[in-house]
């Protein structure tokens, strides 16, 4: 019976250091594996065929080697993008090589047959795109900002006339720079009388500013949910832009009626994992008073004061051996 779990990650990830621990004191055969690092740390062979409909064959790294057919679990957290393995070749070479890595190797791994996925690479992908988080929020029920997606000068004015104030959030995190070092816009207010034709370059988000009694960071692993109550010292308005270890936090319970939804909204994108970001607007007893923000359907929770019971969370839906699945 299958039973390996293949941890799909960059080297220098401390999130999933403490899942294989977790799953390696349970002892359940862990393969890690970084599909960047294709090459000679890092060869396959995999067939398929009418009298074997499923891929099958073997994935070697420098210090583990698994069949597919061993494979029950996929925890897919941060892999190195393939295009780093290629950065020495010229465009079009670079290009094709990461594509092909991609569409072959990755083409394989994101189609193992029985395994479950934590999280599948389409369902991240899928659910990463923030209007679609908040439409299907809206669609379960839940509150959400007020919120504009625009290009349009004359659209973002009225936005903000309508509401008392107006903040202006990214849909993703700045890229790496030249010299490989990445960066963050955090929400932000924004004075309306700043609005000019810049606004037409690209898709900006604007909200309504909540006013908010403070925020709360939801962590569902399948069926287990973990919330904290967060609030930065200085009262900032987001409070990911300060010193993380300054941070207060609280354990807090969610509403019976918000929790079914986060299920819905898991089960909606085909998801067994999601971090979501809450705004709450009273002391959280009434579903009222909290405000959906958003999901990272591939968040970080290590920093939280649970997560050493998410990651004991992980190990009991990898572990499928020992009942662990959804």
């Amino acid at each position: 019976m299958a039973s390996t779990v293949l941890v799909v990650t960059t080297l220098e990830d401390v999130t999933a250091d403490w899942v294989i621990t977790a799953l390696n004191a349970r002892e359940v055969p862990v393969v890690r594996v970084d599909p960047a690092d294709i090459g000679p740390a890092l060869t396959f062979g995999f067939h398929i065929g009418e009298d074997r409909p499923a891929w099958s064959g073997r994935l070697r790294t420098a210090s583990r080697e698994v069949e597919l057919g061993e494979v029950a679990a996929v925890y897919c957290r941060r892999p190195t993008p393939y295009t780093a393995r290629y950065q020495h070749l010229p465009q079009q070479q670079r290009e094709f090589a990461a594509a092909e890595a991609r569409h072959g190797l990755g083409g394989v791994l994101n189609h193992l047959h029985g395994a479950l996925y934590v999280n599948h690479p389409a369902a991240i992908t899928r659910a990463d795109f923030k209007p679609a988080q908040l439409q299907r929020f809206a669609e379960l029920g839940l509150t959400i900002p007020p919120t504009l997606v625009t290009n349009d000068t004359e659209a973002a004015r009225k936005f903000a006339a309508n509401h008392d104030r107006v903040i202006y959030k990214t849909f993703r995190g700045l890229p790496r720079d030249e010299n490989g070092h990445t960066g963050a816009i955090w929400a932000q207010r924004v004075d309306p009388e700043s609005f000019d034709d810049t606004l037409n370059v690209t898709a900006h988000l604007f909200q309504a500013e909540i006013p908010k009694t403070g925020d709360v960071r939801v962590t569902v692993v399948g069926r287990r949910v973990f919330a904290q109550q967060i609030a930065a010292p200085d009262g900032a308005l987001d409070w990911r832009r300060g010193d993380w270890n300054e941070l207060i936090h609280a354990p807090i319970t969610v509403p019976a009626q918000v929790e079914a939804a986060l299920h819905s909204y898991l089960a909606s994108f085909g998801l067994v994992f999601g971090c979501f970001d809450f705004a709450l607007t009273g002391d959280g007893d009434d579903p009222g008073h909290w405000t959906a923000i958003e999901c990272n359907p591939n968040g970080q929770w290590g920093w939280l004061p649970d997560a050493a019971d998410i990651t004991e969370a992980f190990a009991d839906i990898l572990n499928t051996e020992g009942g662990g699945r959804p």
